[in-house]
């Protein structure tokens, strides 16, 4: 992290380079906003702009600014931008476009890029291509259009790679507090994982979501996660579009499993960075985590007044991580005296309506649905657009709550548009989360329910050299064995003689292999159970110049795929999952990032559908688990000693006895 860009977040002053539409704008939000300093218009020609005495030239003004909006043509921007940088300045953003982004349309955008690069120097830069950043905890802000953000205490910072969005974002109607708002654009210089570290130095911020195109400098984003978890400054990630692996000349069935988005999901699993799908998602965890921070686990409550309702969130709630706790005797007994004998008590629970408009009882009620062992209360309250004040009694009750058993206690609605922003707010000023969708309120206690501390073993980052070569199995099985894989006793051999002499020197059954085919059993070159008498006609049957004989393996509990590939946006991708020739139907697979340890192996197999099986399934005997771990750390052993030139790895299939873990056949593809 070598960027300091406090001083452009927090400016005292800021010049407005430009005299267009866009420009005017920044002004214009800038005096809404509050903000005290210096604003000074930088024009040729212009006399004034927005009311605001403008300066001819850069070297005109007062002194540098601490920050500066460039919003001139791509050209001029590099010229503007240098003169800043010598200046002193404290940063610029950068709005004009046609940079790297626009390479496929223009091929000087990237060389444009690297000049702006140069003239920046070690001034902090926004973009180019963005629209730059709100600071509405100080009223700063260089933002050249409307935006929805209000002055708040503290809050949220939200970045994003796409100004658009950020846009939509600040009019949220949902009472979270967002305390920056800010745009990456081509991070051409400073990136997404810098302006983060630099905003979580902000006691004021609350949490921080991060719209996500690509990661950039993988060592950036482990330090960032590292300092914001030590701060305990929770980093929340909404990851869209597809990194570009590798997958050139690809031979295994790895890569088409583990696709472009594995490495993504499991470098952020690696972060300990929780993933949301959809923006409305991603504000509402933002909101739970301004609330309450992380939660300490998964275990919650819900309270409706309608079995319909109660219903609808335990069946949302199926495959999502969270638990619905069994009532204790302690929660059963205030409930009881709460609501009378004709409620069934639940959890979920439906506590009807025989209490409602009275709000000691409900708040009695509800407050039964807390304790220790419940990490969110979630009250389901829908509020009519007819006569909301009806209701009232619900937020009173719940602020009751609240302020009584101090819990963690959310209303939600089951539609976004049935909690009123103003009530929402009032709600969040008792210190009670409101949540806006019944979807949108699982995925947000799931997420922060599962910010973890990320790992301290730094990734390993491959090479760059392009894999073209593959070596044979009976190779690939020999490289293995040598960081201690198991593999069957083989011999690859040529002609009748070579035949029998190998076949003095293993044990019947063989399996028998042709050499040089990508995927054997394609092309009917997998024969099993052969006897040594039979060798011969097989190998003839098979048609390839050399086979390759080896002993079988008996006792097989499970089938395993034990894959690493290259991806060049993340690491290398370890994918674990179902083997044998069902693989890419069955697509039961699992990915994690090299280097990893035997406890997330271990628990990476946990969640494979195939995992009954290991453990032992219907009485048949489990798979030695000690074993299977160990021959995936053989595989990352490989791995990690031939970074600089490996493309992938796959055993498949990995065969899993009660006593062994054998590779039947392997593949390595390398420069």
């Amino acid at each position: 992290m070598n960027k300091d860009i406090s001083r452009l977040l927090h400016p005292n002053s800021i010049a407005v380079i430009g005299g267009g539409a866009w420009c005017q704008q920044v002004i214009l939000q800038s005096e809404r906003m509050g903000y005290t300093g210096d604003i000074w218009p930088v024009h040729p020609k212009a006399a004034e702009i927005a009311g605001h005495r403008a300066y001819a030239r850069l070297e005109d003004l007062p002194t540098a600014p601490d920050a500066a909006f460039v919003g001139i043509n791509r050209h001029a921007t590099i010229e503007a931008v240098q003169v800043l940088s010598e200046m002193g300045s404290g940063g610029a953003v950068c709005f004009a476009s046609g940079f790297s982004e626009a390479v496929a349309e223009d091929d000087t955008g990237g060389d444009l890029q690297s000049e702006l690069i140069k003239a920046a120097d070690t001034m902090p830069i926004l973009g180019p291509n963005c629209y730059g950043f709100i600071n509405a905890l100080d009223g700063a802000l260089l933002w050249p259009d409307q935006h929805g953000a209000v002055p708040v205490d503290q809050g949220v910072a939200i970045l994003t790679q796409s100004s658009n969005i950020s846009i939509n974002l600040t009019m949220q109607a949902r009472a979270l507090p967002i305390a920056y708002m800010v745009t990456c654009g081509n991070m051409a210089q400073t990136s997404q994982a810098e302006i983060a570290a630099s905003l979580i130095d902000d006691p004021r911020v609350t949490a921080v979501g991060l719209h996500i195109e690509g990661f950039k400098d993988i060592r950036e984003w482990e330090a960032l996660a590292t300092k914001a978890y030590e701060k305990g400054v929770p980093l929340i990630a909404l990851k869209v579009g597809a990194s570009e692996q590798a997958q050139a000349a690809t031979v295994s069935h790895t890569a088409s499993l583990a696709g472009n988005d594995a490495g993504a999901q499991a470098l952020l699993n690696r972060l300990g960075i929780p993933r949301l799908a959809s923006l409305p998602a991603f504000l509402e965890t933002l909101k739970l985590l301004h609330c309450y921070g992380p939660l300490p686990g998964t275990n919650i409550a819900s309270i409706s007044c309608s079995g319909g309702e109660a219903s609808l969130i335990a069946d949302m709630a199926m495959g999502t991580g969270l638990n619905f706790p069994k009532l204790r005797e302690d929660k059963e007994t205030q409930l009881r005296d709460a609501l009378g004998p004709i409620v069934a008590l639940n959890n979920p629970l439906d506590y009807h309506t025989y209490i409602w408009r009275d709000e000691n009882a409900m708040a009695k009620a509800w407050a039964g649905m807390t304790g220790d062992d419940i990490d969110l209360t979630i009250s389901i309250v829908d509020y009519p657009t007819t006569d909301r004040d009806d209701w009232a009694c619900a937020t009173r009750a719940a602020l009751k709550v609240r302020k009584d058993t101090n819990a963690r206690f959310a209303v939600a609605a089951t539609l976004p548009e049935l909690l009123p922003e103003d009530v929402a707010q009032t709600l969040m000023e008792g210190g009670v989360v409101p949540l806006m969708g019944l979807s949108e309120t699982l995925s947000a206690a799931r997420a922060a329910g599962q910010i973890n501390a990320p790992s301290r073993d730094p990734i390993c980052l491959p090479g760059n050299q392009e894999a073209t070569r593959t070596l044979t199995e009976a190779a690939a099985k020999c490289a293995l064995a040598e960081h201690g894989l198991h593999v069957p006793q083989n011999r690859t051999v040529r002609g009748a003689a070579e035949i029998s002499c190998a076949t003095q020197e293993m044990t019947a059954p063989f399996a028998v292999k042709g050499v040089g085919l990508a995927h054997k059993s394609e092309h009917a070159a997998v024969r099993l159970e052969i006897q040594a008498t039979d060798l011969v006609k097989v190998a003839t049957e098979i048609g390839t110049d050399e086979i390759l004989i080896e002993e079988m393996i008996s006792g097989t509990v499970a089938e395993l795929l034990v894959g690493v590939v290259r991806d060049p946006a993340h690491g290398f991708v370890l994918t674990l999952g179902a083997g044998g020739v069902l693989t890419e139907i069955l697509r039961d697979t699992t990915s994690l990032l090299i280097p990893t340890t035997p406890d997330d192996i271990r628990e990476a197999l946990s969640t494979l559908k195939i995992a009954p099986l290991l453990a032992g399934y219907r009485g048949q005997p489990a798979a030695d688990m000690d074993e299977i771990i160990a021959a995936v750390l053989a595989v990352q052993s490989y791995v990690t000693q031939h970074a600089d030139t490996l493309g992938e790895v796959e055993i498949n299939p990995l065969l899993c006895t009660p006593t062994r873990a054998i590779a039947v056949d392997a593949l390595i593809r390398k420069a």
